[in-house]
């Protein structure tokens, strides 16, 4: 990108800009709710626990104080007590909800920092949220053009042992209760930190996760036969005389994990559905199917049972059941959303794992279907519908087929995550070939999916995903044409997965580790350092790492500067390299490579002595340095981030429409054409070399009209005017980027 002055040149009049000066939905974060839906503490009772929730006895089914008290513990319990304080309300009514509305979302927050609260360093006896409520830290937000927060999964997770918690197997993605987890601090950090990024212009951003909880009280009372909590599952009693059916559970689980075997005899006996069309994280001898079968559990009826439960993920992750007819799975997670959103004081939710809401057998022979369905659909909606009730919005995280994010998100979140593009553009930056890029975002747009729903990220808490479940499996025999040749949706998505594992893992970047099949464990700087040909860490250079910065800036370039929400992490802002494998190897030994790109890193340089975070992460080896001292230097990476942002916020890029990715004059360069919609006539451009090295050439599109003006975002700076070809010249150095501002050619007298 052309060098920026600090001040931003003057739109031209027929754009409109954003005004600081007006109203905006920081300034209006909480009366723009109706006056009974607005944070208030303590929908539910925080005194001291009752005789009842006190622990005495055996932790079994025929000890009622246990029973009482893994009530008390409950997401259910908790669900039925939240909800009760909404009913009869007619603030209930005030706000939209049928439709979800991309970019009032965006407009409400367009810029995110990710957060991931095992990772994020703090001050010596400071918790993760109070750090997150820190004025400084949001000060620097501010400076820097970042709107939200979100803040990862912050409520308990992992499972209860008798009276006992057991620690989380998802990075507490495994919920358990609503209450905010100890570790990472109180509910009264929780709103304060929403009360500070209101004075800061942003908001906060929590999860909700519909798809499963962990093994806490809910499923504890489950396995117990209590009440309607075996309804919250995916979960089905097999009778004692066919007990044989079932793996023996090893001393000290409390569930085995079916094989192929087991499954296909349960399903044949009518007890179960059986295969499902993918086994996520599959893990031979650990991970083989999507069932487990739990220990015999004898329950306050005096019954033993013996429970299979699905799980589409880990087996401490049993999978909620949105159509038991108790729906008491709805309950719990609609309960859950609400203390977010009207107790917590959230301005938006996730909503993760929200693509495998519904499952049934099928009448073909093959997999059940349990991808791309329609309750998962319905369930979204219901979701969505509801946080938008009560004045919020919702995201969802859905790697599946560009269809099934398009119909989800049509009744259900207001964005989607950009799994699309994301493996695309680093299989751009690993080849310094946009081919496969402009392929994605060319099948989406036709497909229907509007660039401005989407939240464009770097790095998160997960892998590099690398699936291509959209080409591998419902488009896996259509036709593509790629390098002039005709190939397979499945044929596409093998050559892209092995051109990612050959060029960012193994010997050409052993520091970053392929996921089981979902992808790749590494931090954005590690996947540029292999695509720079950097094969040891430890001897990468000064001018290495400038290379690294010009590249993430690039990556950046492309995220932010299109239409939707971009998001990027505290790993992004530090620069952050991966853990080696062996300074973490007890996280790693059931094949969960993630850890290493999960490193702790100190956003504000306030605690330089710690080696890692309170949660036991490890320091990452940080490339750029503190967030502070980087906004005190020019040529900094979150320096030119914040121009960058500057210039998607002055010129409102961000609530643009995509309307063309032409082809290219050189296999480095993307060319993305976006429209105004207010304006008729006016564009955006954005230009960018995925390449090391400078190239040149003729960016052509149909929607270029002739004798149209071009100025450069940068400077402000005339570019010059749009040929009778529909095009102009460009020329970039390696790993840049060029904005231009394309205006109709003045009207003939």
């Amino acid at each position: 990108m052309s060098e920026l002055d600090d001040d931003p040149p003057e739109a031209p009049e027929a754009l409109e800009v954003e005004d600081p000066g007006e109203p905006n939905f920081a300034r209006i974060f909480f009366p723009a709710r109706p006056k009974a839906l607005r944070p208030r503490a303590r929908l539910r009772s925080q005194a001291s626990p009752s005789s009842a929730q006190q622990r005495s006895g055996d932790p079994v089914g025929s000890n009622p104080v246990y029973v009482d008290w893994l009530r008390s513990q409950s997401m259910l319990q908790d669900a039925k007590d939240i909800s009760n304080q909404f009913s009869g309300l007619g603030s209930m009514w005030q706000n939209p909800y049928a439709r979800p509305d991309p970019r009032a979302a965006v407009q409400t927050a367009s810029v995110w920092f990710t957060a991931y609260p095992i990772s994020m360093i703090t001050r010596r006896g400071e918790s993760f949220l109070a750090t997150l409520a820190d004025p400084e830290l949001w000060a620097a937000f501010e400076q820097i053009g970042i709107h939200a927060v979100h803040t990862g999964p912050v409520k308990r997770a992992g499972g209860l042992s008798g009276w006992n918690p057991t620690p989380s197997v998802d990075g507490h993605f495994d919920r358990i209760g609503t209450h905010i987890d100890d570790l990472f601090g109180t509910e009264e950090d929780f709103r304060e930190m929403c009360r500070v990024a209101a004075e800061h212009e942003g908001t906060v951003i929590d999860d909700v996760v519909p798809g499963h909880t962990g093994k806490g009280a809910d499923f504890r009372l489950a396995e117990l036969g209590v009440d309607d909590y075996p309804g919250i599952y995916h979960m089905i009693s097999i009778p004692a005389d066919e007990w044989h059916l079932l793996p023996e559970v090893p001393e000290g689980r409390d569930s085995a994990n079916l094989d192929e075997v087991d499954e296909m005899a349960l399903t044949e006996a009518g007890h179960i559905i059986g295969e499902l069309q993918r086994v996520i994280f599959h893990v031979p001898g650990v991970k083989d199917t999507n069932w487990s079968a739990t220990a015999p559990v004898t329950g306050p009826d005096g019954v033993t049972r013996r429970w299979v439960y699905l799980h589409y993920f880990k087996e401490g992750q049993p999978s909620v059941n949105w159509l038991d007819p108790t729906f008491a799975g709805m309950r719990l997670v609609i309960g859950d959303a609400l203390h977010s959103i009207g107790d917590l004081g959230s301005g938006g939710l996730r909503l993760d794992a929200n693509g495998f809401l519904g499952v049934e057998r099928t009448l073909e022979v093959g997999p059940a279907w349990s991808e791309g369905h329609p309750l998962s659909e319905a369930a979204n909606q219901l979701i969505g519908s509801m946080v938008r009730k009560v004045g919020g919005f919702t995201f969802q995280e859905l790697n599946l087929s560009i269809e099934d994010i398009r119909d989800t998100a049509a009744g259900g979140a207001d964005l989607s995550y950009d799994f699309i593009t994301r493996p695309a553009y680093h299989h751009a930056l690993a080849t310094g070939d946009t081919e496969f890029l402009r392929l994605t975002l060319r099948e989406a747009q036709r497909l229907g999916v509007d660039a401005a729903g989407l939240v464009h990220a770097l790095q998160n808490h997960d892998e590099l995903t690398y699936e291509l479940v959209h080409f591998a499996s419902r488009h896996r025999e259509d036709v593509y044409t790629f390098r002039e040749e005709e190939v397979t949706g499945e044929e596409l998505a093998e050559t892209v997965r092995g051109e990612l594992t050959d060029a960012l893992t193994g010997d050409a970047a052993p520091y970053n580790l392929v996921f089981t099949t979902n992808g790749i464990a590494s931090t954005t700087a590690s996947v540029i350092t292999a695509a720079l040909g950097i094969t040891d860490l430890d001897t990468i250079t000064d001018e290495q790492v400038e290379q690294v910065r010009r590249a993430h800036l690039l990556l950046v370039m492309f995220n932010a500067l299109q239409p939707g929400v971009f998001a990027l992490s505290g790993w992004d802002l530090v620069g952050a390299l991966p853990i080696a494998a062996e300074e973490i190897e007890g996280l790693l030994h059931e094949g969960d490579t993630r850890w290493i790109h999960r490193p702790a890193y100190d956003l504000l340089d306030v605690a330089p002595d710690e080696q890692g975070s309170t949660s036991g992460m490890p320091r990452a080896r940080s490339l750029y340095g503190p967030v502070d001292r980087q906004l005190q230097e020019r040529d900094s990476f979150v320096t030119r981030l914040r121009e960058i942002l500057h210039l998607r916020g002055y010129f409102a890029i961000a609530t643009t429409r995509q309307v063309d990715i032409p082809d290219v004059a050189h296999e480095a360069m993307l060319v993305l054409v976006h429209e105004y919609e207010q304006v008729p006539g006016q564009l955006q451009v954005t230009v960018l070399n995925f390449s090391a090295e400078p190239v040149a050439g003729t960016v052509i599109s149909e929607c270029l009209e002739p004798g149209s003006r071009l100025m450069d975002l940068g400077d402000g700076s005339a570019f010059g005017e749009v040929d009778q070809l529909h095009g102009f010249h460009v020329e970039l150095d390696g790993f840049a980027g060029l904005a231009l501002l394309v205006s109709p050619p003045e009207q003939a007298p």
